[in-house]
């Protein structure tokens, strides 16, 4: 099916007085990357490390010719990164931008995949971040209310939605269920918030959305999800409960619905920020980049197995259809 293609904005960006890599005292010709992730391993994170790689080869640089990756999982492993001194630093996701941030002042870090830099305090704006600091939002916190809107649409009876977040994130947690609430009351929707407290406490948080009553299930954009996505999806079909995930890979493991930009390439595209900060540019000049295009993925196969009938509405909007 069609798969609407991934434009960026607030690009276009001059090169500025080089940034002090020198400092770091790598090797003449070879450059130190390292990359935090918030998922526990690689195998969890292989398809955006893949992607990042990419992304880096796309430009000429080479993993073991002219660059080195350092990649630690998960993002607590922050502070032995930064000893490391690598010429960039890139953190993927909000927790391992936040954990980046906390360990240095210094380094040049390139975070990825962060739902709010600004509401985190990690840049003083889009346009001029300031500091050692810049990257690559995915929107997740604005989307909740078109994920919301859109399973709306699918379930035409939908009145009492169930929210994951993820209780170690407190903050981002509330920040969700805050925009979560104030898109669904004008849709005469009550949103469930349902903590989930770590990695294997998804049968613990079905447990509490069976108690709920609900008609359906929202998963916040969090690395913990992405991990347990799997097990949502199960759980939730077991309970013939329509999902709405965050991530074109969640469709594809059998979500009913995913809406999002795509997280391959705002990965592959980090590479252009590593690109330029290696090249001189100062972090504080390279404007924050936005996703301006959004994919909305329907997986038929499970519509059919929740005994949902899809409109002809949604599936004319629809970037991609798995059949």
């Amino acid at each position: 099916m069609k798969r609407r293609e991934f434009i960026t904005a607030l690009g276009g960006v001059a090169a500025i007085a080089a940034w002090p890599l020198a400092a770091h005292g790598q090797q003449a010709g070879v450059r130190k990357i390292g990359v935090l992730w918030h998922a526990a391993s690689a195998e969890e994170e292989g398809a955006y490390l893949g992607a990042l790689r990419e992304g880096l080869a796309d430009l000429g640089h080479i993993e073991g010719e002219n660059i080195t990756l350092e990649n630690r999982f998960p993002a607590e492993k922050s502070a032995e990164l930064a000893q490391l001194k690598p010429d960039v630093l890139v953190a993927v996701s909000r927790p391992a931008a936040m954990a980046a941030q906390r360990a240095t002042t210094t380094i040049p870090i390139v975070f990825s995949l962060v739902p709010d830099p600004v509401g985190d305090k990690l840049v003083q704006s889009l346009a001029r971040p300031g500091g050692n600091i810049t990257g690559l939002s995915n929107m997740a916190l604005d989307l909740s209310a078109k994920r919301i809107e859109l399973l709306k649409d699918m379930v035409g009876g939908l009145s009492r939605v169930a929210l994951l977040v993820n209780a170690g994130d407190p903050e981002g947690a509330r920040r969700y269920v805050k925009q979560s609430e104030a898109a669904g009351a004008p849709l005469g929707i009550t949103i469930e918030p349902v903590e989930v407290h770590g990695l294997g406490e998804i049968p613990h948080a079905f447990s509490r959305i069976d108690q709920l009553k609900v008609d359906g299930l929202v998963g916040t954009a969090d690395s913990l999800f992405t991990v347990e996505r799997k097990n949502i999806i199960r759980l939730a079909i077991e309970r013939r409960l329509p999902v709405m995930m965050h991530s074109r890979q969640t469709a594809q493991d059998g979500a009913l619905m995913s809406y999002a930009p795509s997280y391959e390439l705002i990965l592959r595209r980090t590479g252009i920020y590593v690109d330029k900060i290696i090249k001189g540019v100062k972090p504080a000049d390279l404007p924050v980049e936005q996703p301006t295009k959004f994919e909305l993925v329907i997986n038929l196969r499970t519509a059919e197995a929740l005994g949902l009938t899809v409109p002809p509405s949604l599936l004319a909007h629809a970037d991609e259809v798995l059949e």
